[in-house]
């Protein structure tokens, strides 16, 4: 095993531990890690993604389900579209993207390079929704809560075919339509959200399985010390306050993203 390689794993590590710590966000270093440290394809590297990100999630989930956090009304409104939406998009649409996506000057953009520049500016998005990191009005518990389940069900399937594509969990745009269309208290909403992203990712990852060889022994390891991570994570929160390690990450994620777009457009 390489040092590179020896990073990599630390880095499935460093996934759970900030899962852990902020309850998301550390999934947008999956891809990255599995392309750029060990040496993935793309495709399998979201692919791999959503697995990983499903597995860690359901562990969170379970834990909240536990503590009565979860909305299961709304997450099932959610989640069926985006449950549709993601596995479709992994199944059918990915492999009708042609494999040169055109040029740009005399640079072929081919689907790898496009994938991971869309990837580049879903993390940029990620990272500004993590550094402005907006404070909630008070939940006022009396008021009668109109759902707007017609936007709910359309933000579903947008964050499905996000998640498809780039195989991140896309809890920065599901934890906002929770809040904002649903009016979930925040706590309800992150916890709804992983369990959310747990399923529909695992569903998205079915579709991968009739298209992709998977590596189990390799993908279940990455997993695992990913899990190992977010139970490390959970025991920081007694020290670190997750808020403003969210916000330093949220700058980290923004030059992560930057270095991609770099590295894919240099010529």
């Amino acid at each position: 095993m390489t040092i590179i390689e020896v990073f990599g794993y630390l880095g499935a590590l460093i996934i759970g531990v900030v899962l852990g710590l902020i309850g998301g966000g550390g999934s947008i270093l999956t891809v990255p890690i599995l392309v750029y440290l060990l040496a993935s394809n793309p495709i399998t590297a979201t692919a791999y993604s959503l697995f990983v990100v499903g597995t860690s999630s359901l562990v969170g989930a379970i834990q909240n389900i536990k503590k009565g956090l979860v909305d299961f009304k709304t997450a099932i409104v959610f989640a069926i579209p985006a449950f549709i939406a993601v596995y479709g998009t992994r199944k059918f649409l990915l492999p009708l993207i042609p494999d040169s996506l055109g040029f740009w000057n005399s640079y072929e953009i081919t689907k790898n390079i496009g994938i991971m520049i869309f990837f580049a500016l879903i993390m940029l998005l990620a990272s500004i929704a993590m550094i402005r990191d907006k404070k909630h009005h008070k939940e006022n518990t009396t008021q009668h809560i109109n759902y707007n389940y017609p936007l709910i069900i359309i933000e579903g399937i947008v964050v499905g075919i996000v998640t498809g594509i780039v195989g991140a969990g896309g809890g920065f745009l599901i934890i906002p339509a929770l809040v904002m269309l649903a009016k979930l208290p925040m706590k309800k909403a992150v916890a709804t959200s992983l369990f959310i992203i747990a399923i529909k990712s695992l569903i998205g990852f079915i579709g991968d399985v009739e298209n992709l060889d998977i590596n189990w022994p390799f993908l279940l390891s990455f997993t695992s010390l990913a899990i190992v991570g977010i139970f490390i994570g959970i025991w920081l929160t007694n020290y670190i306050a997750g808020n403003k390690l969210k916000k330093s990450f949220g700058w980290f994620v923004l030059l992560m993203g930057c270095y991609i777009l770099y590295k894919e457009l240099a010529l």
